[in-house]
């Protein structure tokens, strides 16, 4: 048999097993984490947030490192699991009082115990666990965290109308962010 023919084999062979594994893995980590998408529309905005679900599971979700909280305080999450969160705004907001122009940008955070970093990033089609390249930051906004009440099982991104801005709120567990957006 001709070498080339063997070594072509077993290249096509590991690239096979390789797409196995990748492909079961992104179909079994939606199952603990499905994606959704939570949009608003109105006056000529559409803001669009696609993102992955994950659930609380009995797990303490933000806090201190050593308290084992899946996501320590002052450490890079990129809001939610699997893909990164992406929002997709039609026209010029303001975010916190800062502009973001129309366009696609991956959303990232920073929490902490009464205010959370928000980033916005073009580093766009991330999948996993790895840190955005903070040079193709856009934006990044500081945002009062607040306690809920009642903890929510499943992360959970959703828009509300409070006068003019749109707040687009992100909840997990016993923690509301909500991220003032205005159209411009």
């Amino acid at each position: 048999m001709n070498w080339k023919k063997v070594l072509l084999s077993v290249v096509l062979g590991v690239v096979v097993i390789f797409g196995a594994i990748f492909a079961y893995m992104v179909l079994t980590t939606r199952n603990h984490s499905p994606a959704d998408t939570a949009t608003y529309s109105s006056g000529g905005l559409t803001a669009t947030v696609d993102y992955c679900r994950p659930y609380k599971k009995g797990r303490v979700i933000f806090g201190a490192q050593d308290e084992g909280a899946l996501q320590p305080y002052g450490k890079y999450w990129r809001v939610g699991a699997n893909e990164a969160t992406e929002l997709e705004l039609s026209k010029d907001v303001t975010v916190m009082g800062s502009t973001l122009k129309a366009g696609r940008y991956v959303i990232y955070a920073i929490p902490d115990k009464s205010e959370w970093t928000v980033g916005f990033n073009t580093d766009l089609g991330r999948w996993g666990y790895s840190e955005v390249d903070y040079e193709k930051d856009v934006l990044q906004v500081k945002v009062p965290s607040m306690a809920l009440d009642e903890p929510i099982e499943q992360f959970t991104i959703d828009f509300a109308s409070q006068g003019e801005d749109i707040i687009m709120n992100l909840k997990w567990d016993n923690t509301l962010v909500p991220i003032s957006i205005r159209p411009i």
